[in-house]
């Protein structure tokens, strides 16, 4: 296989386009004797003439006018590259990527995403959803720019930067129409003589909860194990049991739902921005993680 030297391709690219030797050296700022040697080098690894040469213009050969065909749109898609580089340098263009979870880009990312959107319209804005242990893979594997998580969260390691940005309270939610409990208060042992719904074992959430009820040396076992806490909500919504749940999760067009009094409190968690040490950000996902320490 044939080294494809680039620098010769540009220079045919030039000549052919122009169909002048000294107008391609005065574009490609290069003296005209270089062109014309080029040309010949070229030629003579083709071992083709390209180009048909007289004092008064120049054409393309049958097989120059095929080299063009292929040599204009690998140009042009370098040229792109190129300038896609610049502009994601100027945020006048550039790709935005982020790695977070159904709920966190439901009920906190997208006010978010909307104000980037509007500053910098020519960025384009790729999500992947995944659950908060799932982001952490798609950042070692170079998919993401950053990713928005639940703390803690155990697969986040040494090498990763974490930015707290939201700090909330788990609730256990129930419907009041099929659990009238309002007026009392829960020890975690209570709990479990109700259905409980939560999310499945692949969650932060899950590892959270199992956690905090073996260190009262309880065993939890889950009446529902979903991976969807709207799914979890609507669930207790018509009373199937009593939702594990974020507080920022109820909301106003859920009036009939309200979050269980405790005994014993539960620790906050936080949702946080993580990065890659050794990845460097973008200029993009810089910007946007700015509007985050502007709240």
């Amino acid at each position: 296989m044939m080294d494809i030297n680039y620098e010769l391709y540009k220079v045919f690219y030039y000549v052919a386009t122009s169909l002048s030797f000294s107008e391609a050296s005065k574009q490609l700022y290069i003296s005209q004797s270089a062109v014309s040697q080029s040309i010949k080098t070229l030629e003579k690894r083709l071992n083709q003439n390209l180009f048909i040469r007289s004092t008064k213009k120049v054409r393309l050969t049958p097989e120059g006018e095929i080299l063009l065909r292929h040599i204009e749109p690998a140009i042009n898609l370098i040229q792109r590259g190129e300038n896609q580089i610049v502009e994601a340098n100027t945020l006048g263009g550039g790709q935005l990527r982020i790695g977070a979870s159904d709920t966190i880009c439901r009920y906190f990312l997208v006010p978010y995403l909307n104000k980037f959107h509007d500053a910098y319209p020519n960025v384009h804005i790729k999500v992947t959803n995944q659950t908060s242990p799932g982001c952490v893979d798609l950042l070692e594997n170079g998919q993401v720019d950053f990713i928005v998580t639940n703390y803690p969260n155990s697969r986040i390691s040494n090498t990763n930067r974490i930015h707290t940005i939201k700090k909330f309270q788990d609730v256990f939610a129930a419907n009041r129409t099929f659990f009238d409990l309002e007026d009392r208060e829960f020890s975690f042992e209570e709990l479990l003589d109700y259905p409980i719904l939560m999310l499945d074992r692949q969650s932060t959430t899950s590892e959270f909860l199992h956690h905090l009820f073996l260190q009262h040396e309880l065993d939890l076992v889950p009446e529902i194990e979903l991976s969807s806490n709207d799914l979890l909500l609507d669930l207790a919504n018509i009373g199937l049991g009593i939702a594990f749940i974020p507080d920022y999760l109820l909301t106003e067009d859920r009036p009939d739902m309200y979050p269980l009094k405790l005994k014993e409190s539960l620790p906050a968690r936080e949702i946080v921005i993580v990065t890659s040490d050794p990845i460097p950000l973008s200029p993009a996902a810089r910007e946007f993680i700015k509007f985050f320490q502007e709240d």
